[in-house]
């Protein structure tokens, strides 16, 4: 069920991106003559009035085809004056911006229904409010444990962020056989008492070795022995004007951290944050499995990053056409097909190497280093 949500979750995202292009060209005049959720080969689709609305089978994003995006296609004499290329630049650039712009917008609301309708958290409690499936924790706790002491350490009266703190380095002293690999057991369980149901109870556990891969933007988290489980947190309710003031805190902070990413692109560590297609639906996956407030975020960041990274300005990707466009107002006069053409292949390439970064990443984390959120 959670990779069903996952997958709607993404392909929604992508529906809305699209659907800011549409509205905007619409809203301008333009003629839209396809919308389309993934890349062809056509799955299936529908004519209504001018539009062709379908389905692609490469699920790897979505588009809108607009009348005249290609100077050199031809084009209806009665439809000529609604091509793209025979718009002003602010119509250009307003439809093109419409997609990321809806993205962007929509990660701030998310944020926003996250802190107002969520409330913000403050420290964990000594009880278990969420637990990966496919670690060691989804077979032995449930949500609910109260956690009251690890390897016979009293642990449940310990302030929160002590707590915590106390688990994870009593975790990490149990080990692995030779050399930590990812997925690797302890060779010694972790002795936990719980009260489950009133009852006090004794749960023996093998932690797992674990390089964690969380959403993109957020940061990163060490490699380390994991039980697979989080804390309830005390949560503090917070006013529609805090809710909006961390709202935009968080999308700056995203957009920095994205910002660092791309401007350190040659270093290996830093390649290795990309993340692709793959790789952010299965950590929205991951985070529908815990709970909804923490897919929200996800989808947050994701949505917020599909904006962000479509506003790099290289063709095919929107802020390529943003970029070209105010070229041509700063020149008084169009960028000639061929200049256009040859950015567009440079451009394509980088996109090209973008993705196989991505895929490569998502590939060795889901055969190795895992997707493990926390």
């Amino acid at each position: 069920m959670s990779w069903v949500l996952a997958i709607v979750g993404f392909a929604l995202l992508v529906i809305l991106h699209e659907a800011g292009h549409f509205t905007a060209a619409k809203l301008v005049g333009m003629r839209v003559e396809k919308f389309f959720l993934f890349f062809p080969p056509k799955v299936v689709s529908i004519k209504r009035g001018e539009t062709e609305y379908g389905i692609g089978a490469i699920p790897l994003g979505g588009y809108v085809k607009i009348t005249g995006m290609n100077p050199e296609e031809e084009i209806p004499p009665e439809v000529v004056d609604r091509a793209y290329y025979r718009q002003p630049v602010w119509k250009r650039i307003v439809v093109i911006a419409a997609g990321p712009v809806v993205n962007i917008v929509l990660a701030l609301v998310m944020f926003f229904i996250l802190a107002v309708g969520f409330g913000l958290d403050t420290e964990p409690t000594n009880t278990i409010g969420s637990i990966s499936s496919e670690l060691p924790a989804g077979e032995q706790l449930q949500d609910g444990d109260q956690l009251v002491s690890i390897d016979g350490r009293t642990v449940a009266d310990l302030p929160g962020l002590e707590l915590a703190g106390t688990v994870r380095r009593q975790v990490a002293t149990h080990k692995c056989a030779g050399k930590p690999t990812d997925g690797c057991e302890a060779t010694t369980p972790a002795v936990l008492d719980v009260i489950r149901d009133g009852q006090e109870q004794t749960v023996r556990i093998k932690p797992v070795f674990s390089s964690p891969e969380v959403a993109p933007g957020e940061p990163e988290v060490e490699p380390r022995m994991v039980i697979g489980f989080g804390y309830q947190f005390d949560r503090e309710t917070v006013s529609a004007s805090e809710g909006a003031s961390f709202a935009v805190d968080k999308l700056w902070y995203i957009t920095e951290q994205t910002g660092h990413v791309f401007s350190r692109i040659f270093d290996a560590e830093t390649r290795k944050q990309i993340t692709g297609v793959v790789g952010a639906t299965e950590v929205t996956r991951q985070s529908f499995e815990f709970d909804t407030r923490q897919a929200i975020g996800v989808l947050a960041v994701i949505s917020l990053s599909l904006g962000l990274v479509n506003l790099l300005p290289f063709l095919p990707l929107d802020g390529g056409h943003i970029m070209w466009a105010l070229v041509e107002k700063l020149r008084g006069r169009p960028v000639s097909l061929l200049v256009m053409e040859r950015s567009g292949v440079i451009g394509f390439a980088l996109v090209l190497v973008l993705f196989f970064i991505g895929l490569q990443n998502d590939i060795g984390r889901l055969t190795g280093e895992g997707f493990n959120v926390r």
